[in-house]
């Protein structure tokens, strides 16, 4: 049986076409809702059909098949607006699914949500948890007071950091921000007081330390629940003291260095715990702020979306559509992420979908939390998302990567596989 027959005997009204040129002259005078397409015809190909279709109705959904696939014809078709991409062989059962579900696509007249003018700012959203975050941050800015900045992993701590800086009169020097829980323990000393030639195995030079390199400006110390007990000693010095003394050196000099810490543990239970020095706490909880959970600021979850959504367009390139559906999708969900989550999940929508409804909010989420899937299904889909990730970062493969979330050696392995 035919495309055109199957097709036929489920209800569809037909017309076929024997060359591009023919097919291309229908198209230039008659509008179609749906059209599918050989890629390697004659001396034409499916894209320049795809061009013509898509020339006289934007909204035509085109839908492209080929037994000889390659990466650069699938970005070209993604580029072009192809609806849908098959490889041959398929069952019709396939062809038939792509075209009830661009039907179904096209016969959806859901509102696009609205499109609302964001601030220009450094932070997104009005809740009343971040005006009362924005109102600290102002009051404390232009103070040299030691800031602590709480929150779950993902809320913008560091953010409010760089907004506390900027807010300064220490916005024209160094801000500098140092992951305390990445560095391992017996270098954070060095790293932040810096280190002098001969001082331990390898010290070949003299080593200028972050709070040396920032002097007159900003440290940010991220994931201050986390340093050892030892140099919580050292650490408190300095704040007392504001002097650094570079591993094996003869004599401490003078800093002028303000301190901004953060953490997503409980300062006060390590505290009870014995495992943070009390006095540290003290010193560095001058002035606290504590980031809300995304869950707890739903209403900001629209403007969130909207400029994600705005930057990824503009980044890949396209023209996703916010949809209100996906809108509502995005703020039924409890983000554990927050607004990292958020921000991850709207990118890998504006790659690989064609508008950001609930469906495909829903699909998201779904492959982001699923940990059992049948293997067929799951190498299916993993290939059909590397070659849309290709055609969306323009065969970058190490910007495909990272989206994918995978090393680009992984990528390698996985594209000679795929025999791409």
């Amino acid at each position: 049986m035919t495309i055109a027959t199957a097709l036929e005997a489920n209800g569809y009204q037909v017309d076929t076409a024997s060359t591009t040129g023919e097919a291309i002259d229908r198209l230039g005078g008659s509008a179609y809702p749906i059209v599918i397409s050989d890629i390697y015809i004659d001396e034409r190909t499916g894209l320049d059909i795809l061009e013509a279709a898509k020339r006289k109705d934007p909204r035509c959904a085109v839908i492209l098949m080929t037994g000889r696939g390659t990466v650069e014809t699938v970005m070209a078709a993604t580029r072009g607006g192809a609806f849908d991409y098959i490889a041959k062989p398929f069952d019709l059962d396939v062809m038939l699914d792509a075209v009830a579900r661009a039907e179904a696509a096209r016969d959806n007249h859901e509102e696009e949500a609205e499109e609302e003018e964001l601030p220009e700012t450094r932070m997104i959203g009005s809740s009343p948890a971040m005006v009362d975050t924005y109102k600290k941050v102002s009051r404390v800015a232009p103070t040299t007071a030691t800031v602590i900045i709480e929150g779950e992993t993902g809320t913008g701590k560091e953010l409010v950091a760089r907004m506390i800086h900027s807010f300064s009169p220490r916005a024209a020097q160094p801000f500098v921000a140092v992951d305390c829980a990445a560095i391992p323990p017996t270098l954070l000393e060095s790293e932040l007081f810096g280190a002098v030639r001969g001082a331990f195995t390898g010290a070949d030079r003299d080593r200028t330390g972050v709070f040396e390199s920032a002097n007159r400006g900003t440290v940010f110390l991220d994931e201050i629940g986390d340093i050892e007990p030892d140099f919580q000693v050292k650490l408190l010095r300095f704040l007392q003291e504001h002097e650094i003394r570079p591993v094996g050196a003869p004599r401490a000099k003078e800093v002028d260095v303000r301190v901004l810490a953060a953490t997503n543990r409980d300062l006060q239970q390590l505290t009870d715990e014995g495992k943070f020095r009390l006095d540290l706490w003290y010193r560095l909880n001058v002035v606290r702020i504590v980031m809300p959970p995304l869950r707890d600021r739903r209403s900001d979850i629209p403007l969130l979306a909207r400029y994600f959504v705005n930057k990824y367009n503009v980044r890949y390139d396209r023209e996703v559509k916010l949809m209100d559906s996906g809108v509502k999708a995005l703020q039924e969900y409890t983000w554990p992420g927050n607004v990292r989550q958020l921000q991850h999940v709207i990118e890998r929508l504006m790659v690989l979908a064609d508008r950001v409804d609930a469906d495909s909010v829903d699909d998201a989420l779904t492959a982001m939390e699923s940990r059992e899937r049948p293997v067929e299904t799951l190498a299916e889909a993993e290939e059909d998302q590397i070659r849309r990730v290709l055609a969306a970062t323009g065969g970058n493969k190490s910007k495909a990567a990272q989206i994918l979330g995978i090393e680009r050696k992984t990528l390698y392995r996985k594209l000679e596989r795929m025999k791409v």
